[in-house]
C-alpha cells in the first residue's frame, strides 16, 4: 500500500464512535464555539443598548437613527439565535435526541453567526458615518464586510470543499 493509499484510508474512515458518541462530541465543539460567538455578540448588544441614552445620539441624522435601530434589533436576533443552543439542550435533555438536538443547534449557530456579521458590519457602518461623516465610509465598510465574509464563511467553505471526501 502506497503512502495516498493510506492517507485516503485513514481519512476515508472517520472515527470509530456511535451515533450517541458523535452527538456527544459534536454537542461539546460546537458549545465551545458558541461561546466565543456569544461573548461578542453580548459585548456589541450591550454597547448598542446603551447609545441611546448618550447626547451623541439625539444628534444623530434620521439616516443614522434607522441604521441604530436596524443595529439594534439585527443583535438582539444575533443575541437570541447564539443562545438558543443552550436553552435547546436544557429542554430536550434526557430525552435522547441529541443527534437531533446537535443539528439544530448547529442551524441556529450559522443563523447566529449571520446575523452577528450583520450586526457588526452596521455597527461600523454608524460609527464611521458618525465619526468621520466621509463619502468613502460605505466603501471602507464593504471592504471589511468582504475580508468577514472571507474568513468567518470563504476559508472555511474552501476548506471544507478541499479537504472533504467524497
Amino acid at each position: 500500500m502506497t503512502a495516498a493509499e493510506d492517507s485516503e484510508k485513514k481519512r476515508s474512515r472517520g472515527r470509530n464512535e456511535t451515533e450517541e458518541e458523535r452527538a456527544d462530541r459534536m454537542w461539546v465543539e460546537l458549545i465551545q464555539e458558541v461561546r466565543v460567538a456569544q461573548m461578542g455578540v453580548q459585548i456589541l448588544f450591550g454597547f448598542l443598548l446603551t447609545v441611546v441614552f448618550t447626547p451623541t445620539y439625539r444628534g444623530l441624522s434620521d439616516t443614522d437613527q434607522t441604521i441604530y435601530i436596524v443595529t439594534v434589533v439585527l443583535g438582539a436576533a444575533a443575541t437570541g439565535a447564539l443562545i438558543s443552543p443552550v436553552s435547546l439542550h436544557r429542554l430536550v435533555s434526557g430525552r435522547r435526541i441529541k443527534p437531533q438536538a446537535v443539528n439544530w443547534a448547529s442551524r441556529m449557530t450559522l443563523v447566529g453567526l449571520v446575523l452577528l456579521l450583520a450586526t457588526t458590519t452596521a455597527s461600523l457602518l454608524l460609527i464611521l458615518r458618525v465619526a468621520t461623516h466621509d463619502p468613502y465610509v460605505p466603501y471602507l465598510v464593504t471592504g471589511v464586510l468582504v475580508w468577514y465574509l472571507v474568513c468567518w464563511f470563504g476559508i472555511p467553505m474552501w476548506t471544507r470543499l478541499r479537504h472533504t471526501s467524497r
